[in-house]
């Protein structure tokens, strides 16, 4: 039977502004945090970036900048909850995001059919306009051969999907008017210490703003390495009720550069129970795609980011029971 969305009407959604501290002490702050995991580290301004590899080739971060945080890992462990379908052009709207919305980041996905598929990693990218209602779907979606246990990124979606902006169970999107501007441009080589590229500056953030809620959202091209990313398989029907069972469950791939990734980051969790980072990657060759964790080649390692800082947060639908496990 086809699922149907919640209605976005109902669901509770939380508004929480967000510290947006000057740009020369937010660069200070992350470049801080990534020369003490990586050898070779530069933070600056840069203008939105375009990802000549692929289409859709651009990354316009600015206007309006805000996240939402929508579900949660509670809504998948220790089972799923397959009735927590969410709309993201209707949500949008319900925020009162007026007009054009570029919206990119990681959530559950449904493959091989939005409105009843099966689980899968979404790699999030959407362009919607509120104002009529219309939705063009350029996300990647990867799920586990359950014949071969390989991660597949299909090559199409379908016509239906196209023109759909529905996730299941979770996700993390930064949004904005998708209008070209400034924004923090990142870039580290040879990574030091233990810590991946994005914890180092999620870290240094929450050092740094300890009583203040600091968001980012934005894009990074991972080159010259290779890269640990999961993807989840089809919806368990063992409750995952340990962090073992749970990556148990999950397959871990090491993928091949060039990968570009989407997500956001934020200070801490707060009374809100964030995600405190989450991106998802695909390969530029449209082969592979999934969770992002870390390098594994640090000696040869780049990263190149583009992130935005948000101005508000939008808790949507938040868990009541929180988590203590699954949400690296």
């Amino acid at each position: 039977m086809e699922k149907v969305p919640l209605d976005s009407d109902k669901l509770k959604i939380t508004k929480r502004p967000l510290h947006q501290p000057p740009l020369d002490e937010l660069m200070s702050v992350l470049r801080e945090g990534l020369a003490a995991n990586f050898e070779e580290v530069s933070v600056e301004l840069g203008t939105c970036p375009q990802d000549c590899e692929r289409k859709p080739s651009r990354y316009d971060l600015c206007g309006n900048p805000i996240i939402l945080g929508i579900g949660g890992p509670a809504y998948l462990l220790p089972l799923p909850q397959k009735d927590k379908l969410y709309n993201i052009e209707g949500i949008l709207r319900r925020i009162d995001y007026r007009g054009n919305a570029f919206v990119i980041g990681a959530g559950a996905g449904l493959w091989p059919r939005i409105s009843d598929g099966g689980n899968c990693e979404a790699v999030v990218h959407h362009h919607i306009d509120t104002r009529v209602g219309s939705v063009i779907n350029n996300s990647r979606y990867a799920y586990v051969d359950k014949s071969t246990g390989e991660c597949v990124v299909p090559q199409q979606i379908g016509d239906n999907e196209q023109h759909q902006a529905i996730m299941p169970l979770l996700a993390d999107l930064y949004v904005s008017e998708g209008e070209p501007g400034t924004v923090v441009k990142v870039c580290a080589k040879t990574r030091t210490g233990k810590s991946d590229f994005i914890t180092s500056m999620q870290k240094a953030l929450a050092n740094h703003y300890k009583d203040k809620l600091v968001g980012l959202g934005g894009m990074f091209t991972m080159r010259n390495g290779k890269i640990r990313q999961h993807v989840m398989q089809d919806y368990s029907d063992i409750p995952l009720t340990t962090e073992a069972k749970l990556n148990n469950w999950l397959r871990f791939y090491e993928m091949e550069t060039p990968l570009t990734a989407v997500g956001i980051f934020v200070s801490a969790e707060t009374d809100l129970d964030l995600r405190v980072q989450h991106f998802h990657s695909y390969a530029h060759n449209n082969k592979e795609a999934g969770h992002y964790h870390i390098d594994t080649t640090p000696d040869t390692i780049e990263y190149e980011g583009y992130f935005n800082v948000a101005g508000t947060f939008y808790r949507v639908d938040q868990p009541p029971n929180r988590l203590q496990f699954g949400k690296d």
